[in-house]
C-alpha cells in the first residue's frame, strides 16, 4: 500500500518545471501603445491640413509678389488694431486648452470642464469679432469679387475661420463627454487629440496674421 504523502510527492512536477511555471505571468496585460490611435489620427489630419494651407499661402504669395500695389489703393484697409486684440483672444484660448489637458492628465474633472468651457467661449469671441470685421469690410467694398486681393484674403482667412468653427464643435463634444465623466482614470485621448488640433489652429492663425495683415 502506497503512503499518501509519497503519492502527493510523485504527482508534483519536477523542480525545473515548477520554476518555469513560477516565472510565467499569470495574467498577461497588453502593453499600452506609446502613442494613442487618436493622436496618430489627428497628426495625420494636420499633415494634410498643413499641405492644404501651404498651397493657399503659396498662391497668395504669387499674387502678392506679382502685383505692383498690394493692397490696392481703392480698397479698405484691414482692421489691424482690432485683429491684434482678437489674436490675443485666440492665443489665450490656446493657453486655457493646454491647462484643460493638464487637468485631464491629473484627473481633475472640475478644472477640465472649466478649462474646456473657457476655451470654447474664447473661440466663439474670436469668431464673432472676425465676423463683425468681415461685415464692415464687405460694406466698404472688400468682397470676393474685388480682384485677387479680396479673393485671396477671404480664401485664407475664411478657411481658417471654418477650421476654428470645426474646433469649437469638436471642443463642445469633448466638453459634453467630460460632463458625463468619460475622462477618468487616465483615459483622456479625446482631450489630447482636441488639444493638438486647437493648438494647430492657433499657430496657423499666427502665420496668417503675420502674412496677410502686416
Amino acid at each position: 500500500m502506497t503512503d499518501p504523502a509519497t503519492a502527493v510527492i510523485r504527482r508534483l512536477p519536477p523542480p525545473a518545471l515548477r520554476r518555469e511555471s513560477a516565472r510565467r505571468p499569470r495574467d498577461p496585460v497588453s502593453p499600452e501603445p506609446p502613442i494613442s490611435n487618436a493622436r496618430i489620427a489627428v497628426v495625420t489630419l494636420l499633415v494634410a491640413e498643413t499641405m492644404f494651407f501651404a498651397g493657399l499661402i503659396g498662391a497668395y504669395l504669387v499674387f502678392r509678389v506679382g502685383s505692383t500695389m498690394w493692397p490696392p489703393p481703392d480698397l479698405p484697409r484691414l482692421p489691424l488694431g482690432v485683429t491684434w486684440l482678437n489674436t490675443l483672444v485666440l492665443m489665450a484660448s490656446g493657453v486655457t486648452m493646454v491647462r484643460a489637458r493638464r487637468a485631464a492628465s491629473r484627473d481633475d474633472q472640475a478644472a477640465l470642464r472649466r478649462g474646456l468651457a473657457i476655451t470654447g467661449a474664447l473661440g466663439l469671441v474670436f469668431l464673432a469679432v472676425q465676423g463683425s470685421e468681415w461685415a464692415r469690410l464687405i460694406h466698404h467694398g472688400l468682397t470676393l469679387s474685388s480682384g485677387m486681393y479680396g479673393a485671396t484674403f477671404y480664401a485664407l482667412i475664411g478657411t481658417h475661420a471654418a477650421h476654428v468653427v470645426g474646433a469649437v464643435v469638436w471642443l463642445s463634444i469633448v466638453w459634453a463627454w467630460a460632463g458625463r465623466g468619460r475622462f477618468v482614470g487616465g483615459r483622456f485621448a479625446a482631450v489630447d487629440a482636441c488639444t493638438i488640433y486647437w493648438i494647430f489652429v492657433c499657430a496657423l492663425w499666427v502665420v496668417l496674421f503675420g502674412l496677410v495683415y502686416q
